[in-house]
C-alpha cells in the first residue's frame, strides 16, 4: 500500500509549489496512473515516494511505514523504479544490470544468478540469448523489458514507473503494456505510474489521478473518470474522444450476441473500441468474435451509454 498524506514540495524561489497538499492511496496489489499537463507535478510526486526528492510537507506511507523515517538508500532498495528507455548502465551487460539491486541487498551469488534468469524469462528475454548483451545491442522495447526486469529483481512490493513506454513504437508499446500489466497483477505489486498518454493511463491504472499545477483534481477508476469528469479541465484534458477511450475499457465479449456476422473474427482480447473500428473498416453493423457469436453496433452503443 502507498499512501500520500498532504504531500507537498516547494522549490526555493519558485512562485508556486511543484506539488501541493496531495492525498491519495494506492491499495496493495493495485496500480494508480498519474496524468496531467506538462509541469503538473506528476514526476515530482513519483520521486517524492522514493525520496529522490525530499518533501516540504506531508507524509509518504509504504505498507504503513513512514518513508521519511527510513534511510533513503535502504528505502530505494525495496522500491522498484522504471524510467523511459530503462535507464540501463551502458557499460554493463543485461545480466549485470538486472543483478544490481540483489547485489546491493547482499544476496548470495547463486541466488542472484537464479533470480536474474527468472526475471529475464518473465519478461520474455531468454537468458541464453540476452544475458551477455550490452544495452546498445538491444531494441528500444528490449531495453524497456530489461529495465522492468531490473526493477523486479529484488522482488520489491512497490514499483514506480515514469513514462515507462514513452520511447517504444505504438505497436510494441501496446504489447508491452499488456504483458507488463498482466505480470504485475500476477505478482501483486503496488504500482504508481506516470504517463502523458490518457489511453495508456486507462489501460495501466486501476485508478487514475489527474494533476494540475501540482494539485490533485480528480482520483477515480478509469471508467468513472471518463464517464464523469470532475470539471471542464478534466474533461478537456481527457479529450473529446473520451467516449471512444472508454470503449477501450470493455472487452468485446461483454457484448457477445447471436447476430449473423461475416469476416475474420475479432481476437479474444479485443475491446469494444476494436469492435467498433472493425465495423467502420468493414462497413458492417456486426463483427464475429473468436469462440463464436458476434458483437453488434447496437450492443456497443448500449454498453457505451453513460
Amino acid at each position: 500500500m502507498i499512501r500520500l498524506e498532504g504531500l507537498s514540495k516547494a522549490w526555493p524561489g519558485a512562485a508556486a509549489p511543484a506539488v501541493a497538499d496531495i492525498t491519495l492511496e494506492v491499495p496493495e496489489g493495485t496500480s494508480c496512473a498519474l496524468i496531467g499537463p506538462s509541469g503538473s507535478g506528476k514526476t515530482t510526486t513519483l520521486r517524492l515516494v522514493n525520496r529522490l526528492v525530499e518533501p516540504s510537507a506531508g507524509r509518504v506511507l509504504i505498507a504503513g511505514q513512514d518513508a521519511l523515517r527510513q534511510d533513503p538508500v535502504q528505502l530505494r532498495r525495496h522500491i522498484g523504479y522504471v524510467i523511459q528507455e530503462g535507464g540501463l548502465f551502458p557499460h554493463r551487460s543485461v545480466a549485470e544490470n538486472v543483478a544490481t539491486v540483489p547485489r546491493l541487498l547482499g544476496w548470495a551469488e547463486a541466488r542472484i544468478q537464479a533470480r536474474v534468469a527468472e526475471v529475464l524469462e518473465m519478461m520474455g528475454l531468454p537468458p541464453g540469448q540476452f544475458a551477455a548483451r550490452r544495452p546498445h545491442q538491444l531494441s528500444g522495447g528490449e531495453r524497456q523489458r530489461v529495465g522492468v526486469a531490473r526493477a523486479l529483481a529484488g522482488d520489491p512490493p512497490v514499483l514506480l514507473m515514469d513514462e515507462p513506454f514513452g520511447a517504444v513504437d505504438p505497436v510494441r508499446r501496446r504489447q508491452l503494456q499488456d504483458e507488463v500489466l498482466k505480470l504485475l497483477r500476477q505478482l501483486r505489486k503496488t504500482v504508481l505510474v506516470v504517463t502523458h498518454d490518457v489511453a495508456e493511463a486507462m489501460r495501466l491504472g486501476d485508478a487514475v489521478a489527474v494533476l494540475r499545477d501540482g494539485r490533485l483534481v480528480q482520483h477515480a477508476p478509469p471508467e468513472a473518470l471518463l464517464a464523469h469528469p470532475a470539471n471542464g479541465f478534466v474533461a478537456g484534458f481527457l479529450g473529446s474522444d473520451r467516449a471512444l477511450t472508454r470503449l477501450g475499457l470493455f472487452p468485446a465479449k461483454a457484448a457477445r450476441g447471436e447476430a449473423a456476422a461475416a469476416g475474420p473474427p475479432l481476437p479474444a482480447e479485443a475491446t469494444l473500441r476494436d469492435a467498433l473500428a472493425e465495423m467502420l473498416a468493414r462497413g458492417t453493423r456486426a463483427v464475429p468474435l473468436a469462440g463464436g457469436g458476434a458483437v453488434t453496433l447496437e450492443a456497443v452503443l448500449d454498453l457505451a451509454a453513460v
